[in-house]
Order: C-alpha cells, then sequence, then structure tokens
C-alpha cells in the first residue's frame, strides 16, 4: 500500500517556522500535540499497526500539514522555509526509504520565480516526487495568469501537484451578520468547497487544454465534485444564464472537450476519515484509474481508513488488479515510483 497524501513536522523546519513566522499564532503549539507528526517512533509504531492490521506493505509519501507558506510569511521568508521543509523530508525519504519511497515538496507562491526555481531544485535534486500547493493563494485563485508558469513547470516535469483546500474561520462567514465561521464548519464544508472551487476555476480556465498529461491529486476525493456531478455535468451546460453582470458566453465554447470530462483528469484521494457513503461515490466518480489511496495521517486514523476503501471497494465488485491500481499501482504510475 502507497498512502500518498500523509503530513510531517519535521523539526528543522518546525523550529525555522516558529522562530520567522511571527503570523504563525497558536497553531504551531496545537499541531505539536499531535505526536506522530513529529515522532517517528510513534509513527512507525502506528503504520506498523497498519500493515500488520491489513496483511500488507504500507507506505507513506509525506507532506507538509497546514497552514500554508503563503498565509503565515512574507515572499522571501516563506522560499527560504519551502527550501528547509523540503531539505528535511528529503532527508528522512533517504533515511527510511522503506517508510518513506517520497515527499511532496513544499513551494511559496508569494515568489513565482523562487517558487519556480525550487520546483526544478527539489525534483531534479532532491527526489520530490511532485509539489503541495493550496487550493488558494492567500486569497487568490489558482487560475490567475501569474500562477500558469507553475503548472506548466509540473506538466513538463511530468509529476503531480497535491492540492490541500486552505480556508480558516476568518476567510468567510457562515452569515454575512458574522464576522467568521462557527462550530469548525469552515473546516467540515469549507474545505470541500474550496477544493471543488478549485477545481472548476482550473477547468474553466481550459488548463487541461493547455497542459492535458497533469496530474492532479485533490484531497478528500475531489470535495464536492462528485456528488453535485448533475450540477457540475448538466447543471453547468447553461453557465452564464443566471449571471448577469458577467458574460460567460465563450467560455464552455473556448474548451475543447464537454466541460465535465475534465473533472475526470483529477485523481481523487481516498482520505475520508473513514467515510463510506461519500467515499462510495468518489470511487464511482474516478473510476479505478484515477482513486489514490490516502488516509491523510496522522490527522486521520490509517486501519479505518483502509477498511473503508476496502469495504467500497469490495461493495463496487472491484477486479484484484483494480484494487491493486488504487492501493499503489496508480501511485507508482504518477509518481514514477519503484513497485515494492
Amino acid at each position: 500500500m502507497i498512502d500518498i497524501y500523509t503530513h510531517i513536522f519535521p523539526d528543522a523546519f518546525y523550529n525555522e517556522l516558529t522562530r520567522s513566522s511571527p503570523k504563525l499564532g497558536n497553531i504551531g503549539q496545537r499541531l505539536h500535540g499531535i505526536k506522530p507528526l513529529f515522532d517517528l517512533d510513534i509513527r512507525f509504531r502506528d503504520m506498523d499497526a497498519a500493515a500488520s492490521g491489513a496483511g500488507e506493505d504500507y507506505r507513506q509519501i509525506i507532506s507538509l500539514p497546514n497552514p500554508p507558506l503563503e498565509d503565515i510569511t512574507d515572499a522571501k521568508t516563506g522560499t527560504m522555509l519551502a527550501r528547509v521543509a523540503n531539505d528535511s523530508m528529503a532527508e528522512l525519504c533517504r533515511k527510511h526509504p522503506d517508510r518513506f519511497p517520497g515527499f511532496a515538496a513544499a513551494i511559496c507562491m508569494l515568489d513565482m520565480d523562487g517558487a519556480l526555481a525550487e520546483i526544478d531544485r527539489a525534483i531534479n535534486q532532491l527526489g520530490a516526487r511532485g509539489i503541495q500547493i493550496y487550493t488558494n493563494v492567500a486569497g487568490k485563485p489558482l487560475d490567475l495568469p501569474q500562477y500558469d508558469p507553475l503548472f506548466a513547470a509540473m506538466a513538463r516535469h511530468d509529476l503531480p501537484i497535491w492540492i490541500h483546500p486552505a480556508r480558516t474561520a476568518a476567510d468567510m462567514p457562515d452569515y454575512t451578520s458574522e464576522k467568521a465561521s462557527r462550530y469548525e464548519m469552515w473546516w467540515c464544508f469549507g474545505w470541500p468547497y474550496e477544493t471543488s472551487v478549485a477545481m472548476t476555476r482550473i477547468v474553466f480556465c481550459g488548463l487541461y487544454d493547455r497542459y492535458p498529461n497533469l496530474s492532479i491529486v485533490t484531497h478528500h476525493c475531489g470535495g464536492m465534485i462528485p456528488y453535485y456531478d448533475g450540477r457540475v455535468g448538466p447543471g453547468l451546460d447553461v453557465l452564464g444564464s443566471r449571471t448577469m453582470d458577467e458574460d460567460y458566453s465563450g467560455v464552455l465554447k473556448d474548451l475543447k472537450k464537454p466541460h465535465a470530462e475534465y473533472f475526470k483528469n483529477f485523481y481523487g484521494d481516498t482520505a475520508m476519515f473513514g467515510a463510506a457513503n461519500g467515499l462510495h461515490s468518489g470511487v464511482r466518480y474516478f473510476g479505478p484509474e484515477h482513486v489514490v489511496f490516502s488516509t491523510d495521517a496522522p490527522l486521520a486514523p490509517i486501519g479505518v481508513s483502509i477498511k473503508s476503501i476496502q469495504s467500497v471497494m469490495d461493495a463496487q465488485d472491484f477486479s484484484a488488479a483494480d484494487k491493486k491500481k488504487v492501493m499503489s499501482g496508480n501511485a507508482e504510475r504518477i509518481l514514477k515510483l519503484k513497485s515494492a
């Protein structure tokens, strides 16, 4: 099994982050309470238990957790922190190749020249298997022309982009009469919404027409897209008919294919906190070629997530070959990993 989306907080990165990022607030301390983010002994015990319970080898692709560097640093500091993070994750992969066969590099998109240079360094020198970005860049959408060079670079490297949702309580209140989202609805519902909006903007801006080989891994199985496939597909066939102050009449015409087809280009990971109903929709929507096994460890339980995806694949009568694709084969293919 290759768990394609797990998080880690290397010590060197954490120390530099807390020293140089005054905007971090208390989130660093709260994350430090999640021991497996920092303590490899605890993490490895959890991994061994998962492997024993499933009766299979279990490995993790590692990446940084929230918060995005763009939200808590300036361009210069963020670029420096990305380098520290990538050096640290690369070292972990070198020391523990049987545990961590690869990592998704961190970048800071406040400095695009620096981000592009770090992409090349992380992949060519450190062996990163792709990069992680977030659903917005300090509130700016990913489909702005200034970010296109990043997607071009990843298409050239032919390695995936992990997209992680980013939203806080203050970013978008649940009601206009309030200053912040309450009861962590910004996380529970806001993050899947963030992912869905980012995916849709990527489709409508023609990104897949420009870079058809681009691989993008969406966290939490594509957010709301699989569940709302009707609204995303036929519902948006009449794009612009509901909008008075902006002309969308040329958007769909400019795409080379029907817009709904592009959403199947994304990969949906299985990090759903052991959900059954939502995972059924996501797996059916993306299909065995575009589902990648993930638990979101250590921020979500590994064993429960494994049992959940296995039960979903059994219920949908996946063949042994298709199960292999989901649990490791698709990850090996898009990350260009050697088979275990």
